[in-house]
């Protein structure tokens, strides 16, 4: 369990993360998303210690972490794939950490083989890609057996394969009882791994909800060769219609797309005034729209457009 009541960092006049207060919970894949500069990495390394915030707390496991008696067997951690000495083999790298926290020496070679580096295990970590860098860095995070994982852009210079397996092992973790805070700007990946999602922007919360309330299916695309007979039959059962715009999802362009009314209430609308229907789906806004729809007006960075110069 990891708790966070009104975290606040200050870096000279920005306020890097405001009065930020929310809930990590066990047995479940916690996604923390926000656009560049919204404060994820200064959050976690005060979750951490690493950064000391000036106001508010963190607990991870009901104490601070610098509390801990045994860190690295309580919470894994992946900040940086990068923070590793280019001259000792990866074997090596994990061994020293297993001492320096009293780890059985043997974990290092088990966790080399969970995450897919045991042939790598005798070479030195600079030559590593970033991708192998990035699992020798879950592979620390692993060392301690821990009860909590912290990772921040697990995802980053993996190919295909890499991501299917670190998605995976995200979930079964989480499957096990363990509580998994991740950060990543892949949506697409969030939408396939996350239980729950954490969204800030400019260092304040904007949600904090599981991920099926977060983006929920509320339209409804319909098919029909009457669009125009159906389209006032739901308005007056009080529905609200559209065209369809064609695309994939309606190729012919005879679609109407239906909010108020569940597939099911159209599905039996359409029976009980004989109207054939051609296709009938439900359908929602991905995490990646809802998430611009958030953030729009918290994003450091930003496209130029026509409502923002």
């Amino acid at each position: 369990m990891i708790e966070v009541r009104g975290l606040g960092r200050r870096h000279g006049p920005v306020d890097a993360v405001r009065d930020l207060t929310f809930d990590v919970g066990p047995g479940k894949v916690t996604g923390f998303l926000g656009p560049n500069g919204a404060g994820k990495t200064t959050t976690m390394r005060m979750i951490l210690g690493l950064d000391r915030p000036d106001g508010g707390e963190a607990r991870v496991l009901g104490v601070r972490y610098a509390d801990l008696p045994a860190p690295m067997r309580a919470v894994g951690v992946l900040l940086d794939a990068e923070a590793v000495h280019p001259r000792r083999t990866a074997r090596d790298h994990l061994r020293c950490l297993a001492e320096s926290n009293a780890i059985p020496r043997a974990r290092a070679g088990e966790v080399l083989d969970q995450v897919g580096l045991a042939p790598a295990a005798g070479r030195l970590a600079g030559s590593f890609s970033l991708g192998m860098k990035q699992r020798l860095g879950i592979a620390a995070a692993l060392l301690g057996d821990p009860g909590v994982l912290i990772l921040d852009e697990p995802v980053n210079g993996l190919d295909p394969e890499g991501i299917v397996w670190i998605r995976t092992l995200m979930r079964e973790l989480a499957a096990q009882g363990r509580t998994v805070l991740v950060s990543s700007h892949l949506m697409s990946e969030m939408a396939l791994t996350a239980d729950h999602l954490v969204v800030i922007g400019r260092g304040r919360l904007i949600a904090d909800a599981p991920f099926e309330t977060f983006v929920r299916s509320d339209e409804v695309l319909v098919r029909t060769p009457a669009a125009g007979e159906f389209a006032r039959e739901l308005t007056g059962a009080g529905a609200v219609v559209r065209p369809a715009v064609p695309g994939p999802e309606d190729p012919a362009g005879d679609g109407l797309v239906v909010t108020g009314m569940t597939a099911g209430e159209v599905g039996r609308l359409a029976a009980a005034r004989g109207v054939v229907l051609h296709g009938l789906t439900s359908r929602g806004a991905s995490l990646e729209q809802v998430f611009m729809e958030l953030t729009r007006d918290d994003a450091e960075y930003g496209a130029r457009d026509g409502r923002r110069g």
